[in-house]
């Protein structure tokens, strides 16, 4: 049987890689809705029983989670859930990015295309504020994801390819720092607020706004995380 690609409505080709991507997925809402614990042991071959996938796809999905600094992998050990941060690797990685995201926001609010941008940060924010959160009732990948891709859009709106690795190497840690408290999103309201905050300086134009504006974001975000985690403890 020969089909006509050009002609529309035809069936296309299955890439194998949409069942890595599934898998992905699936494997990230379990971890960032709690459901895997930190430190777990993730073995492939239980992975792929339970999603009744081969091994291949379930290995490669555990390839791009370590990446992210979500997963690793041990020496003769296979996989697991990276641990929770401490508070010194908290406060190292809210230090890195307050030295390198308000500068990006400057660079991203001199943008040409600053209409386009802050259209789409629009968006997100209203993401944000509508995707669950608090406890455990619900997914938080939503949330999550929202958030992430907030940050990742104005890095991207800065349209310097050198940045947006800068960024890369640095936000694949980012999700790690309350995953597995367990508490859920407590600070919601002022995320979304701070947002809306960072999206209005941008639409200025005003680079100082919009470094200022990231810088507070951020050092709050830190001291909330770290008041949290204090919280924790006791």
């Amino acid at each position: 049987m020969s089909i006509d690609s050009r002609r529309p409505g035809r069936p296309q080709r299955i890439s194998p890689r949409l069942v890595v991507d599934d898998v992905h997925d699936q494997l990230l809402r379990l971890i960032i809705d709690g459901h895997i614990g930190a430190e777990s042991p993730l073995s492939i071959d239980a992975l792929a029983r339970e999603f009744g996938v081969s091994s291949s796809p379930v290995r490669e999905a555990l390839t791009r989670l370590e990446a992210t600094g979500l997963v690793q992998r041990l020496a003769l050990r296979g996989y697991r859930v990276a641990p929770a941060l401490d508070a010194e690797e908290m406060a190292d990685l809210f230090d890195a990015r307050i030295l390198l995201e308000p500068a990006i926001a400057a660079t991203a609010a001199r943008s040409a295309d600053r209409e386009g941008l802050v259209r789409g940060l629009e968006e997100n924010v209203a993401d944000l504020e509508r995707a669950p959160r608090g406890d455990r009732s619900g997914s938080l990948h939503a949330y999550y994801e929202a958030d992430r891709e907030f940050h990742r859009a104005i890095v991207a709106g800065t349209r310097n390819r050198f940045l947006v690795h800068a960024y890369d190497a640095l936000g694949a840690h980012v999700q790690r720092f309350r995953l597995f408290s367990g508490r859920g999103v407590t600070d919601a309201a002022e995320t979304v607020a701070e947002h809306a905050a960072i999206t209005r300086a941008i639409e200025t134009g005003d680079p100082i706004a919009a470094d200022a504006s990231m810088r507070l974001h951020l050092r709050n975000v830190k001291s909330r995380a770290l008041a949290e985690l204090d919280i924790d403890r006791d």
